[in-house]
């Protein structure tokens, strides 16, 4: 019987990649269910519950491009195991100031954070560079659906821990953060990367930052990456207030987290074989559909399956976009120089977690001004926005041909 190219050796590290991914989002799974609330049980005013979580997204933000380039020099190993240091940092932190009941030292532990989500970003881009050349074009999205596992035990962990250092609520929650942080640099630490090669005498130059960026491959890429990771985040980061607010409990803010991580990560074991199939651009104009659908749901009703519906539709489409994008990032650089795609994948991250860190910050202080209908008719025009890119670029890319 032919051993599955996921278990072949030459797939081995993009095996540990995919663990590394799952203990990586079974962190931030406890992230996505529990900051907002204790930022609400923490901060001065409740506009302000959002802000740790949108530090997050800040610190990463910030840190994609030097993280990006410090690869490209010193390798994505180092910079891999730093980054799970800085989780397990934060996780530790974290419990800390739910202890002392610090909002600040809660805001700088998401910070380092959001550093652990920087590195772990490039999971998916490292397992292109280690996978077998047939299985590339797959590799993306089975890291990505490595998050499946977590999808399943992280929301439940956060709130079955949630008590473990009674009577400071949540505390015990944020240990299982610096656990699984733990965890994931003891898989990488067995991983075989290599080391970039040193530059050719006379090697060209990096190309110019602009020139990438003007290319319309890369706007589509990044367009979608942008959008769909901020209308989740913008969508997701307000869905523990509202089901709160409509008189739900934090076991059923659990679930509906639960369902919407599963969506997001379960569809990365055939997503790649949609995109091979149907071809990128389809892929991402499907996820953009959606989108809308979820959307739809979320204004149709206020009860636990409206909420749970709407999150797994939000989920599953922030998956197509996010593989397709990310996947038409890799087509697009593959046959470029390291140089450049470190600068590609660099700017791809900034500027999609540049607008998470916005869509974070504004979903907390828009649900608390304007309630939950209005942050669903929000997001539309992004989608559209989206859509109207990727066909932009589709028809650029046939251009040529056509000559």
């Amino acid at each position: 019987m032919k051993t599955p190219a996921i278990l072949a050796p030459q797939q081995r590290p993009v095996a540990l990649l995919i663990a590394a991914q799952a203990l990586y989002v079974c962190a931030s799974a406890i992230g996505l269910t529990l900051t907002g609330l204790v930022g609400l049980q923490l901060a001065p005013s409740a506009g302000l519950a959002t802000l740790p979580f949108a530090l997050v997204t800040v610190a990463t933000a910030l840190s994609t491009i030097p993280v990006s380039l410090a690869m490209a020099r010193w390798g994505r190993k180092p910079l891999f195991l730093l980054g799970c240091a800085c989780g397990a940092l934060g996780g530790g932190l974290a419990a800390w100031a739910i202890v002392r009941s610090s909002f600040a030292l809660f805001c700088l532990a998401c910070l380092l954070q959001g550093l652990f989500q920087a590195s772990a970003q490039y999971y998916r881009f490292a397992a292109t560079e280690v996978a077998a050349a047939t299985f590339r074009s797959r590799a993306i999205a089975w890291v990505i659906g490595g998050g499946v596992l977590a999808a399943l035990l992280g929301p439940g962990l956060a709130a079955w821990a949630r008590d473990a250092l009674a009577p400071h609520t949540f505390a015990g929650s944020y240990l299982g953060v610096l656990g699984a942080a733990l965890l994931s640099a003891l898989v990488l630490a067995g991983a075989r990367m290599d080391k970039p090669a040193a530059p050719a005498a006379g090697q060209a130059r990096p190309t110019p930052w602009l020139s990438l960026l003007r290319r319309p491959a890369f706007i589509a890429a990044a367009g979608n990456s942008l959008v769909s990771y901020a209308v989740m985040m913008f969508v997701m980061t307000a869905t523990p207030l509202a089901v709160l607010g409509c008189g739900l409990g934090v076991g059923e803010a659990a679930a509906v987290i639960q369902w919407h991580l599963l969506a997001m990560f379960a569809p990365g074991f055939f997503s790649g074989r949609l995109i091979a199939r149907w071809g990128v651009r389809t892929v991402l104009l499907l996820g953009a559909a959606l989108f809308a659908l979820g959307s739809a749901v979320a204004l149709s009703g206020l009860t636990l399956p409206h909420f749970g519906l709407a999150l797994a539709l939000n989920g599953l489409a922030w998956n197509l976009m996010f593989v397709g994008g990310s996947t038409l990032l890799a087509q697009s650089f593959a046959d470029s120089p390291p140089q450049d795609r470190a600068r590609a994948q660099a700017a791809n991250e900034f500027i999609t977690f540049a607008a998470v860190a916005a869509a974070s910050l504004l979903a907390g202080a828009s649900y608390s001004r304007w309630g939950w209908e209005t942050i669903q008719w929000l997001v539309l025009p992004w989608l559209a926005l989206a859509a109207l890119v990727t066909l932009w670029s589709g028809a650029r890319s046939r251009r040529p041909a056509l000559a």
